[in-house]
């Protein structure tokens, strides 16, 4: 790591810069090694910058992973709305198909789904969490509405429920699906495990939640 690297941002446009580059090191050590490795050493390393300079720019490297949950889920709100947009209805197993595949494509933020409500709302200044909470749900609710308005057979009581049965079934499938280093072997070598026992995250989380979105809109 040179001087330079350290040199402190002085102008607001260095000081962004600086906070960008270290989000994007969260970024890519969460997507290599995942969201549970990221430490504040870590992240100040790959960053280039003194673990000191990471908290002049957050309260910590939960408040950064915080932040990246809230980019990933106002992103994951405009890719299913524009995959259910269009005035083509759509039936109970599309949107579950739609939701699960917009999922699968956001790997990051289904891990760090499994660790939001669990570490970074405990260990993130409170005010930043409450703002992070009301961008989330403003997120959610334009999937809720896009369903509500795409799928006839779903009211906005199923909506709510679809919306909120995905981002846990997304959250515990991934932590199922990718344990941590030296816990990787295929669970249906288990003994009483049946063969056919499906364990893939994507296979896995699309058929849960096409079952959910059929199961809404006959409650409906």
């Amino acid at each position: 790591m040179t001087s330079l690297s350290f040199r402190r941002a002085r102008s607001e446009e260095n000081k962004r810069q600086r906070a960008a580059t270290i989000m994007e090191a969260a970024r890519a050590l969460a997507l290599e090694s995942g969201v549970a490795s990221v430490t504040l050493t870590g992240l100040a390393n790959r960053a280039g910058v003194h673990h000191s300079a990471v908290r002049r720019y957050f309260s910590s490297h939960k408040e950064v992973l915080l932040r990246l949950s809230t980019e990933g889920m106002a992103a994951l709100a405009e890719s299913v709305c524009t995959a259910l947009g269009g005035s083509r209805e759509r039936s109970p197993v599309e949107v579950g198909t739609i939701l699960a595949g917009a999922l699968v494509d956001a790997p990051l933020f289904c891990d760090l789904l499994g660790s939001h409500y669990v570490h970074f709302e405990h260990e993130v200044v409170i005010d930043q969490v409450r703002e992070a909470q009301r961008v989330n749900q403003a997120a959610a609710m334009t999937i809720v509405e896009a369903i509500e308005q795409s799928a006839p057979q779903i009211d906005r009581e199923g909506a709510l429920d679809i919306v909120m049965s995905s981002f846990a079934l997304a959250a515990m499938l991934w932590q199922f699906a990718h344990p941590p280093k030296g816990l990787e072997h295929d669970v249906r070598d288990e003994p009483g495990i049946p063969d056919d026992w499906d364990t893939d995250f994507g296979s896995t989380l699309t058929r849960l939640l096409t079952a959910t979105c059929i199961g809404a809109a006959k409650r409906a």
